[in-house]
């Protein structure tokens, strides 16, 4: 293995300037004329670009500036010992001893253990003082070497024993604390973190366990570990991977940085929050949140983004939608469709209270009330879908921008289509507006003022001077396009709209169908009932898939497995509550036999709902909602329809497309005693 420092890469007692820049700069210089980095600016660039996101100084006269980098071609440990200290962000002042760790961007795990275990060597006192008494640059040599040669220290996960039991301690158990540890680069910070918060609680006499999630490798804590925990210590500079393990434990949450600069205070505080029945807990995360969160760690292009973005802002706005349409299908039950007629239920709950009631007494007020509050919940439907489309890409800075380009789009009639261009144009420019290097004191301004600003006047500038008046339009064309078609051109909408909802059972075609539907529904009336259409075929359309699985499984029960019959159980009730992710175990282990025939039914579903006219009021419910259906008769004939055609095709798909023996699978193991 390449010796990672070399007399070459040492410079001993000379003043390199009066910043971290100065200094990274000339360290990077070094790296460079090694033959190590390929360029100079490329390796200064991306370590003053993390320097910027953290400072490295730590306690004890030290900075460790790092950084992974491209033009790094070999692994390499740059090491100053300055003349004139230099300011790197240490509490207890600027920096002697700096540290300069280049890795390539793909660099082997065991060069990034060794750079991981100097890092925690710098902590000791007496290594930063040998550095200190080095005469030459082959002294420095021979110590990192030394340091890096030695049996390495009790890993960080191990656990502290107690101390000796006293007379006043001698019941007591120690209180126990886990603890995740983590930094950008995963290089330095975190190893240095972990191995700080264990020495100060082995001296206070507790057991705390620590998970460094590095580029080193990290081993996970033990769940029974977890489980045992009376607090949680997460000192990190990104999200803490697999957090819904600690879910419930009091938690104290800080930057890496002040597990190494304050660890004494952050164990004490921790143990404060084990006793405080009000302390901040980590927060449940359901499997939606999981499956996301461990789908955003993986690398992704332009297209996924981009699709992550879309469904997490459908996926948001599903709740105002669904909540106000059910309130406003409510409020037509009760108070008639006239109650949506121009002002009539604000003249109603103006001129009217529950002790004095208007004329058609109480259903009447109650039916306006009810209509109200889902009309006013409809209206956050565009603000909603482009905030969080925002949100998604440039995380929570980019949520004011999103809601406030949508909000453009709704004044100006652009609709569902300008709020897709308004969260797409605020998050791009809000995690724009992020990456620029600012000032460290203007840093604390940058999420909460100058992001949003920002990003706000760029993204609803647009909208109002460029972009708003065209997607107004051809959002107005769509809609009477869609309000004049009857005959054959609706069945033609109805066969496309039910292939569309069984195409990807609940992904991004199917959201694309529904939130089509969604977005007009709050314009439908007893006048213009198109939107209803639309709305009641792609809710009976997405209802077949999971119930014509549920039926292929009681029809023949030898082509599915145990546990797709099992699954079978539970999507009747999916289904009947129109959640087509019902289907999405069968699909999963047999997608090119379940998506086509679920699509042949869907078509015959959504042709059917158009042709008879069924509509719906409601944006969510299924046969649960069965009040906001109109047409009722209709929508469970189409939907029956399209489950048996869907459950008899995969049915014959099964057993004639491709051969697949499952009795294996249904028998029980047999076990020998």
């Amino acid at each position: 293995m390449t010796q990672l420092i070399t007399p070459q890469l040492v410079t001993l007692d000379q003043n390199l300037g009066d910043s971290p820049a100065d200094v990274i700069r000339v360290l990077a210089g070094k790296v460079a004329a090694t033959g190590r980095a390929s360029e100079v600016e490329g390796l200064f660039a991306d370590a003053f670009a993390r320097e910027q996101k953290t400072a490295t100084g730590v306690p004890g006269g030290i900075a460790i500036p790092h950084c992974r980098s491209a033009a790094v071609q070999e692994p390499a440990l740059a090491m100053a010992r300055l003349s004139h200290k230099v300011d790197f962000g240490a509490k207890d002042g600027p920096a002697d001893l700096i540290f300069f760790i280049a890795a390539p961007d793909g660099a082997d795990q065991e060069h990034l253990k060794l750079l991981s275990k100097l890092a925690r060597s710098l902590i000791k006192k007496d290594f930063t003082a040998a550095l200190r008494a080095a005469a030459t640059e082959q002294d420095i040599v021979d110590l990192v070497d030394g340091a890096l040669a030695d049996k390495p220290a009790a890993a960080p996960a191990a656990a502290v024993p107690a101390p000796a039991a006293t007379s006043t301690t001698a019941a007591a158990a120690p209180k126990r604390i886990v603890a995740v540890t983590a930094c950008p680069t995963g290089i330095a910070h975190t190893y240095m973190a972990a191995d700080s918060l264990v020495a100060a609680a082995q001296e206070m006499g507790v057991d705390l366990q620590v998970e460094t999630q590095g580029s080193s490798g990290a081993k996970p804590l033990d769940p029974a570990v977890i489980a045992a925990a009376d607090a949680v210590i997460f000192a990190v500079d990104v999200d803490v991977r697999g957090k819904e393990r600690f879910a419930g434990k009091p938690v104290i949450n800080a930057p890496v940085k002040r597990g190494i600069d304050e660890p004494t205070k952050m164990v004490q505080e921790a143990l404060a929050a084990a006793e405080d029945p009000h302390a901040r807990r980590v927060p449940h995360f359901g499997a939606e949140e999981q499956a996301d969160r461990a789908e955003e760690e993986k690398g992704e292009h332009i297209g996924q983004k981009l699709k992550r973005a879309l469904l997490t802002g459908v996926s948001y706005m599903i709740p105002f939608v669904a909540g106000g349409g059910l309130l406003m299908a409510l409020g037509f039950l009760l108070a008639g469709y006239d109650i949506a007629l121009g002002t009539r239920a604000n003249d109603i709950l103006a001129q009217n209270t529950l002790f004095d009631l208007p004329d058609g007494g109480l259903a009447i007020y109650l039916g306006a009330v009810a209509f109200k509050i889902g009309n006013l919940s409809i209206g956050f439907l565009v603000p909603a879908l482009a905030g969080y489309i925002a949100y998604a890409i440039a995380d929570r800075p980019g949520i004011a921008p999103g809601f406030t380009a949508g909000a453009v789009a709704g004044f100006m009639g652009a609709g569902f289509l300008g709020g897709l261009a308004g969260g797409l144009l605020a998050g791009v420019a809000a995690h724009w507006i992020g990456t620029w290097q600012v000032p460290r004191w203007l840093r604390g301004l940058m999420p909460v003022v100058i992001i949003p600003l920002l990003a706000s006047i760029f993204a609803s500038g647009l909208m109002f001077l460029v972009l708003g008046g065209p997607i107004a339009g051809l959002t107005l064309a769509l809609n009477n396009w869609l309000t004049g078609m009857s005959g054959a051109s609706a069945v033609l909408l109805g066969i496309i709209l039910g292939l569309m909802m069984c195409f990807d059972l609940g992904g991004p075609v199917n959201k694309v169908a529904y939130a089509f539907a969604v977005a007009g529904l709050s314009a439908g009336s007893a006048d213009n009932q198109a939107p209803w259409l639309i709305m009641g075929t792609v809710m009976a359309a997405g209802m077949v898939p999971p119930l014509a699985m549920a039926l292929a499984t009681v029809l023949n029960k030898k082509l599915f497995t145990l546990n797709e019959r099992e699954n079978g159980k539970a999507a009747w009730l999916l289904g009947a509550s129109f959640i087509s992710e019902g289907a999405i175990p069968f699909a999963a282990t047999d997608p090119l036999r379940v998506i086509p025939a679920s699509m042949v039914g869907g078509a015959l579903t959504g042709a059917l709902c158009m042709a008879t006219g069924v509509t719906s009021q409601a944006p969510h419910g299924g046969f649960f909602v069965f009040f906001a259906i109109g047409n009722l008769p209709m929508f469970i004939i189409a939907i029956v329809a399209g489950m048996v055609v869907s459950a008899l095709a995969v049915i014959a798909l099964k057993r004639w497309a491709v051969k697949k023996p499952v009795e294996a699978e249904t028998a029980p193991a047999t076990v020998s005693v």
